[in-house]
């Protein structure tokens, strides 16, 4: 490192990711608690000879080089105690141990990267439960027992989703749910010898029914239970663990949402049919430009597949173990967001990056593969980034929030073209919206809806579209979505943006519901 980079990163001050430590002769005790914190989270640099004053006013008086005397004798004893039994493992190369001169004073620096998926986690004095720590913005933190079973299940090289379930056999399985996606198979892959399997058979040679060979023990392993399996059983073995979705896009009034699905005794709540029915409202206002192949319209457009892709990735990399885990996935009229229990395995820059997948749920994945759901392994996420570049919309956004045990993705649906739209969210100084954590239920919540917000991303809308809709709608007030976008020829998103903007300007109303019984009243100026 060199003095300017150390020079930035205190003035950046990234608490989660720097930890400042005064030393004249000798390595701090604290510093391996620091060591095993930053492998086991996003890694950090630690630096010797630097003071933290955190009760500085002014940031720029917060640090001060003090120095070390003997950065020689500092270096070769972390070392020693390295390489001895007071850690379990070494992650670090020569070059990331080294001595800078700063304002004339010796600084010893230690860049301790994320560990490897198969290292975690990183425990000091030989106890694992005891000796685990992780980093949050407040510092270093012991590891509760149910994150270091987290690590530790992901250190596991054939997934989580291969175990067996015991005592739960095929009278578990939705017999309705499995010759579903049987006929999907059937369909891609109609010369698949599997096809003429009968349904256990099916299942073991897809990864949902398993024989224990050492004890005879055999029954549904989790990926088949969580896909395919019966409501009740599900609960049964997964009780702290639940699917839900929302839409809340274009809501009226008090409406706490338009639609949602969750468990409510209508439908058996295993992953294949929740995927099978939230994936058709997820993507029912995407753009669809009418294209043709041969005398075949083709209606899967890039944006459908990345949606796809999203969702699949949410359930392949959720971890089913963790206790009041949730799968939600949340519509708005400006994002989607699909939020999964546990953390990444691999670092973020490298899932943007792509040519790397280690999800926790592979045979999960090998399913949705088998029916055309999922891309090449690692090159799902670009795909997802890419198809949002073509569309012009803002770079998805993805999350590893640690403190709630959980990855979110968010897909914007709008852009950050500079034609007066204003950017949504805060104005942090790169640019991304903020996602805060200060609400009083503990829920994150996406500064982005805000109801004096809606509405202006409309600004290059024209005032003969706004017309037109404001005809159509006296002309028939009970006129849906779908047939003004018919009418005027453009997009049903587009027709939503318009109606955000005649309800901001309150040149409309809604009367009644937003589905049935309701409908449209155009405001008479007084």
């Amino acid at each position: 490192m060199t003095e300017k980079e150390i020079k930035e990163k205190l003035m950046s001050g990234e608490r989660i990711s720097l930890e400042c430590k005064k030393a004249k002769s000798e390595v701090p005790k604290s510093v391996w608690e620091i060591y095993s914190a930053f492998a086991n989270t996003v890694g950090g640099v630690i630096l010797l000879g630097v003071e933290e004053n955190r009760q500085a006013k002014e940031f720029s008086g917060r640090f001060s080089v003090s120095g070390v005397d003997n950065p020689g004798k500092i270096m070769t004893d972390f070392w020693n105690t390295l390489n001895s039994n007071k850690v379990n493992c070494n992650i670090l190369r020569d070059e990331d141990v080294g001595t800078v001169e700063v304002d004339g004073r010796q600084v010893v620096f230690i860049n301790v990267p994320q560990a490897d998926w198969r290292m975690k986690p990183v425990y000091l004095n030989e106890n694992v439960y005891k000796g685990s720590f992780r980093r949050n913005n407040e510092g270093d933190y012991h590891c509760t027992e149910e994150e270091v079973r987290a690590m530790v299940r992901d250190a596991n090289e054939n997934g989580n989703d291969c175990t067996l379930i015991e005592y739960y056999g095929m009278d578990d399985i939705d017999s309705e749910s499995l010759r579903q996606y049987r006929t999907q198979f059937r369909i891609l892959n109609s010369d698949h010898v599997w096809n003429n399997d009968d349904d256990k058979e099916f299942l073991i040679k897809l990864g949902g029914y398993t024989v224990d060979r050492r004890t005879g023990k055999e029954g549904l392993t989790l990926a088949g239970l969580l896909m395919f399996g019966k409501g009740l059983p599900i609960r049964e073995r997964f009780a702290n663990f639940r699917m839900d979705y929302l839409d809340m896009s274009d809501l009226v009034g008090d409406e706490r949402y338009r639609d949602r699905l969750t468990y409510d005794g209508r439908w058996e709540n295993n992953l294949y049919q929740f995927y099978s029915r939230v994936m058709p409202k997820l993507v029912e206002n995407l753009p669809r430009p009418f294209k043709m192949e041969g005398i075949r319209r083709i209606d899967d457009t890039p944006l459908h597949k990345a949606v796809r892709e999203a969702m699949t990735n949410a359930i392949i990399h959720s971890d089913f173990f963790l206790s009041g885990g949730i799968l939600r996935v949340e519509k708005y009229s400006d994002y989607i967001c699909l939020r999964n229990p546990g953390t990444l395995k691999l670092p973020i820059e490298q899932i943007y990056k792509g040519g790397n997948s280690k999800a926790r749920n592979p045979r999960m994945q090998t399913m949705f593969r088998m029916i055309g759901y999922g891309e090449n392994v690692g090159s799902g996420f670009p795909m997802i980034v890419d198809a949002w570049k073509q569309s012009g919309w803002r770079k998805p956004l993805l999350e590893n929030r640690l403190d709630l045990n959980e990855v979110c993705l968010t897909l914007f649906l709008f852009n950050d073209e500079p034609n007066g739209e204003p950017k949504l969210g805060s104005n942090e100084p790169n640019g991304e919206p903020k996602l805060g954590s200060n609400e009083p239920n503990g829920e994150p919540k996406l500064a982005l809806c805000e109801p004096d917000m809606e509405y202006k991303r409309s600004g290059s809308v024209s005032d003969d579209n706004l017309e037109a809709v404001l005809h159509l709608i006296a002309r028939n007030p009970m006129i849906t979505q779908e047939q003004i976008a018919e009418e005027i020829g453009k997009s049903k998103a587009t027709v939503k943006r318009y109606m955000r903007k005649l309800k901001a300007d309150e040149k409309i109303r809604r009367i009644g519901p937003v589905s049935f019984g309701g409908y449209w009243e155009v405001v008479e100026p007084e």
